[in-house]
């Protein structure tokens, strides 16, 4: 008998490959990928095609969306690997569990309170696990951060400023694909900012109580771009003349992996890749801002904004002995365009302490290879690999994706009302 974990995997979309990639390239000690799920057949196509062709691994069956049961009865998986639309993930997440299997599901865990609290039910009446994939914690400035504020560097934490920028590359994407759909992925204060709530909650050993908030969309979209003068407008870029000379558009023809798994595929379910940024039908906010009160009284005021110059963050942690400073820059992508190992790579970082009555001084932090600023590899290991003793505990379970993922789920809450939003009042853990 083989010591193996089985795998599968439901949804072949751009952040698919890390996963499958990893498994069937570094970890085939340890792992084996036994099939693939999806609502497009063509894409799980190409999906094979790059495990035969690129990772030099055997294909796996695929099926279809509405044969996931049969897919799990027939592979018998321990594990199964979610990378879908976002608005899907509890469904395939409650199903796993509720047939025996394991969970690794891509941020967010879900999008709204009620699938939330779904989920929570479920790992309760089953008794599987979840895994969320926080790759962000694993980056060695930010568990530096933890073990700054674990060693009473800075004393008790206060309160935290988080400003993050999207560039007109990286935050562009979201306004492209159906994340622009509130509705498939709660928005980027749920899709993208659980990376950053999720690392508050890791940093100060808490987790949010209320939250309010305020966010527009301010410059993506028609009416955006009416008001600043643009007249010619198109539906999407990939072969539109008008589209051409347009900084903001992706032409899918052009680069042979994105006609593959998208443009090829567009036959199966209509999806389109290319969408203008300029274009109706966008119902997420690009201009955001939060406050957050948690349990332990500290205080975060957070901004996300999605049309910036330079793709990086600036991170303010205050506490009762002093504050610790860090600035990031790092490299632009899109998402399937390029090496997955240049997402989120660190083009500069500074992190500094400023003690109470001492001389500020910087904090020096091992450069490492790999995505999301040397974070990826570490994270995969401890999902796929052999895992190491983490005294930081950066594994994040079911109940560390709900606390970050109701700070954004509060916050569009706060946004539409214009009331502060009590978190104990959305789910019961």
């Amino acid at each position: 008998m083989s010591n193996k974990k089985r795998y599968v995997l439901v949804g072949t979309g751009g952040r698919a490959e890390f996963f499958y990639g990893a498994l069937t390239r570094d970890y085939r000690d340890t792992s084996e990928l036994v099939g693939f799920c999806d609502i497009n057949q063509v894409r799980m196509n190409y999906a094979n095609q790059l495990l035969k062709e690129k990772y030099e691994y055997p294909e796996v069956p695929t099926y279809p969306a509405d044969q996931f049961d049969q897919m799990i009865e027939n592979e018998k998986p321990d594990y199964v690997i979610v990378t879908s639309v976002d608005r899907t993930h509890h469904k395939y997440i409650i199903r796993a569990m509720e047939l025996g299997c394991d969970v690794v599901t891509e941020k967010p865990m879900t999008i709204d309170e009620e699938k939330c609290q779904e989920i929570l039910d479920a790992v309760k009446r089953t008794g599987q696990n979840v895994r969320v994939t926080f790759n962000y914690r694993y980056a060695p400035h930010h568990t530096k951060i933890r073990e700054l504020i674990l060693n009473d560097t800075i004393g008790k934490v206060t309160s935290v400023h988080f400003e993050w920028l999207l560039n007109t590359r990286h935050g562009a994407d979201y306004f492209r694909r159906w994340h622009r759909d509130k509705r498939n992925s709660g928005g980027l204060l749920v899709h993208k900012s659980t990376h950053h709530f999720d690392l508050v909650n890791f940093w100060i050993g808490s987790q949010p109580d209320t939250v309010f908030a305020f966010g527009d969309l301010m410059y993506y979209g028609r009416e955006n771009a009416e008001e600043r003068g643009v007249t010619q407008f198109y539906n999407r870029a990939t072969g539109n003349p008008i589209a051409k000379d347009d900084p903001f558009a992706l032409h899918l023809d052009s680069d042979a992996h994105m006609k593959s798994m998208y443009l090829d595929a567009e036959s199966e379910d209509g999806y389109q890749r290319d969408q203008s940024v300029f274009g109706d039908g966008i119902n997420i906010e690009d201009t955001m801002g939060v406050l957050v009160k948690y349990r332990n009284k500290a205080i975060l005021t957070y901004s996300l904004v999605a049309y910036q110059p330079w793709e990086g963050y600036r991170i303010a942690i205050n506490g009762t002995k002093g504050r610790i400073e860090m600035n990031i820059v790092e490299q632009s992508y899109v998402n399937s365009l390029g090496d997955k190992s240049k997402e989120g790579a660190l083009i500069g970082k500074t992190l500094r302490v400023l003690p109470m009555f001492d001389e500020p001084y910087e904090v020096e932090v091992e450069e490492k290879a790999g995505g999301h600023g040397g974070g990826d590899p570490v994270l995969l290991n401890d999902l796929f690999g052999e895992p190491v003793e983490d005294p930081f505990h950066r594994a994040a379970n079911h109940v560390d994706g709900a606390r970050s993922i109701l700070t954004g789920i509060a916050a569009n809450r706060a946004i539409a009302t214009g009331l502060p939003v009590n978190v104990n009042n959305l789910v019961r853990f």
